[in-house]
């Protein structure tokens, strides 16, 4: 069986990135493209690492369980089908789902450690950076995390000046050299889009 294609996607927290996916993918039909998302890789939030007021720092390369993520990858990739549990942080009123995923001729996987962890990086066959201004970022970290994670805006704030930027600008700003692209989110993704649209269709084809 021939090897599925893996793209991988990352950027800052808030950069974009679900929207992209969520476009990307809307363009492909389930039996071609499916989704693995490092966001339900996070280790429990007993083991998460703390700062120095005891808060959980969910923006460390450590707060990911590493192996697991590399495994399942791992099985995609030769073919096999995987189901995992869904993450729902510190939020109790949502319940945790099952997740299968189909080993499709094209998988994407999508996280803000992706590229960090050079034996997932070793893996992708091809690699997108999708990158933002501070502000826009901050935007949408507030919206999603009030609506999906259940922080507060005080909480908020507080993790992305003390965990979400500095993490950034140290473990994956730097990462923007291993892309393939660079795909700058000011003001829309629409060439970008068709670009790597393009591009996976042709894949696709082969």
């Amino acid at each position: 069986m021939k090897k599925s294609m893996l793209v991988g996607i990352t950027g800052g927290s808030g950069s974009g990135k679900t929207l992209f996916l969520n476009q990307l993918l809307e363009k492909f039909g389930n039996e071609a493209v499916s989704l693995l998302s490092l966001d339900n890789y996070y280790k429990p939030r007993t083991e998460q690492p703390k700062d120095d007021l005891g808060i959980e720092n969910f923006d460390l390369p450590e707060s990911l369980d590493r192996a697991r993520f590399s495994a399942d990858l791992k099985k995609l990739k030769s073919g096999k089908d995987i189901t995992i549990t869904e993450y729902t942080f510190n939020n109790d009123e949502r319940t945790p789902e099952k997740i299968h995923i189909k080993s499709t001729p094209i998988i994407v996987v999508e996280g803000i450690f992706t590229f960090y962890y050079q034996e997932i990086l070793d893996l992708m066959d091809f690699k997108i950076f999708i990158e933002a201004p501070d502000y826009l970022m901050l935007t949408r970290r507030i919206n999603r995390d009030a609506k999906e994670r259940g922080y507060d805006l005080n909480d908020v704030l507080y993790r992305f000046q003390h965990h979400v930027t500095p993490s950034f600008k140290k473990f994956i700003e730097p990462l923007k050299n291993e892309a393939d692209i660079i795909i700058p989110n000011h003001n829309g993704f629409s060439v970008a889009l068709d670009v790597v649209t393009t591009f996976l269709n042709r894949r696709l084809e082969q």
